[in-house]
């Protein structure tokens, strides 16, 4: 059988189950999928549409044989918002679509040298703390924003009260929730965060009377800076590395190998073009949403079609412009109430990474390249200037990758 028969081969749903099907694969997914332009300064309407057509361009490469979404990636959140206050968004987007093609040159020595060396190259003592970085580095942009610091018309205990609120249901949802409720803590924490907003009157509506019915997103098309490409690239890394765990993930779901077919090459090609296509349009980088994976193994909706109706709601979605506007007139302190447990959440991830590697992190060689990597990343520091400056995320994972390459192995038991 071949891969492009793989879905034909499933029982055809009824259109009627196919389109409601899809539209709650959309709904499980959008809370996450606008958070990041929301966070980002980039257009959600924008991240719509990207989402739609990144998740029709991986379904294309890997011939309809993957039940997945892909959508607004959390781990460029950080990166992306220091890049924009230091390059702009044009150029920022450069980045993000040169970041893309990094995936596509991985799935290429993929497919040809197989993932050993990418492990080599990129262990557990090197990702974990780099997705750690990526979580903390801008830990204090959450707190300003939960704290009304970036909020002209509200003040601190307003701010407070609305970001705790929103962040304690979040919490509530992703702990006791069950069935579709779980899927959406995100989404619940923001709607409720929103309506205690209206409560209290600090909602402004002009965006929504001021935007028409429908319209065409706000497309913003990139231009290539040296420093912001540079700054960009490394942050693929991670999220590259992560995408094996996720092909993992749904293959565990659906019984299904798809390492081996499609072939871990063609779904990180399709990731990556993915990713070059949304930042050719103004949207976030793309990835596998894990909130569409709960949701294929609550419902067991594991054919690929489902995912391709979702990606065409997304994209019709996109050009209702008054639903673009409801959404940026969601308070600041909401968001960075999410955007808390948000980054949390993401070092935490690179915690468990090490945790599951069983590496000594007081051996001599993991303590220097796990140190190095947070207090580089974390603290600020930077190499070079002009065009050519290194700092942030992408210096935490050059300093790993090239202490990993250059220290002598790790001894038995390390």
């Amino acid at each position: 059988m071949t891969d492009s028969t793989t879905a034909a081969a499933e029982p055809s749903p009824s259109l009627p189950k196919t389109l409601l099907t899809g539209a709650q694969m959309l709904f499980v997914a959008f809370g996450a999928l606008v958070l990041v332009p929301l966070l980002t300064g980039l257009d959600p309407s924008v991240a719509l549409f990207t989402a739609g057509a990144g998740t029709l361009v991986f379904h294309a490469v890997t011939r309809q044989s993957v039940p997945v979404f892909l959508a607004s990636s959390f781990a460029f959140i950080a990166p992306i918002q220091g890049s924009v206050a230091s390059f702009g968004v044009s150029e920022t987007l450069g980045g993000l679509m040169a970041a893309g093609l990094v995936y596509v040159a991985i799935s290429q020595v993929v497919r040809v040298k197989g993932t050993d060396w990418l492990h080599r190259v990129l262990p557990a003592v090197v990702v974990g703390p780099v997705i750690m970085v990526i979580g903390l580095a801008l830990a204090p942009v959450a707190v300003d924003m939960a704290s009304g610091e970036t909020s002209e018309h509200i003040g601190y205990g307003q701010a407070i009260t609305l970001s705790m609120i929103s962040l304690l249901v979040t919490l509530v949802l992703a702990v006791f929730g069950r069935g579709l409720l779980r899927l959406i803590p995100i989404m619940g924490g923001v709607v409720c965060g929103y309506l205690l907003a209206l409560a209290m009157g600090v909602v402004d509506f002009s965006p929504v009377r001021e935007a028409s019915w429908l319209a065409l997103p706000s497309f913003t098309a990139p231009s290539f800076h040296w420093a912001a490409i540079l700054f960009m690239i490394p942050v693929a890394i991670a999220p590259a590395v992560e995408h094996i765990g996720d092909m993992v993930a749904i293959g565990s779901v659906t019984r299904k190998n798809y390492l081996e077919k499609p072939g871990l090459h063609r779904t990180l090609l399709g990731d990556g073009l993915a990713t070059s296509t949304a930042a050719l349009f103004g949207g976030p980088p793309n990835t596998t949403y894990s909130e569409v994976t709960g949701a294929v193994t609550l419902t067991r909706a594991f054919n690929p079609r489902y995912m391709i109706v979702a990606a065409c709601f997304a994209i019709l979605l996109a050009f209702v412009a008054k639903l673009g506007a409801v959404l940026q007139t969601i308070p600041g302190p909401v968001m960075g109430g999410i955007m808390v447990l948000l980054f949390g959440s993401i070092a935490v991830v690179g915690m468990n990474t090490l945790v599951r590697a069983g590496h000594s992190l007081t051996a001599p060689r993991n303590l220097v390249v796990v140190s190095l990597i947070l207090v580089f990343g974390i603290g600020g520091m930077q190499f070079g200037g002009g065009q050519f400056t290194l700092q942030g995320v992408s210096l935490a994972a050059v300093v790993g990758i090239a202490l990993n390459l250059i220290l002598p192995p790790p001894r038995e038991g390390e």
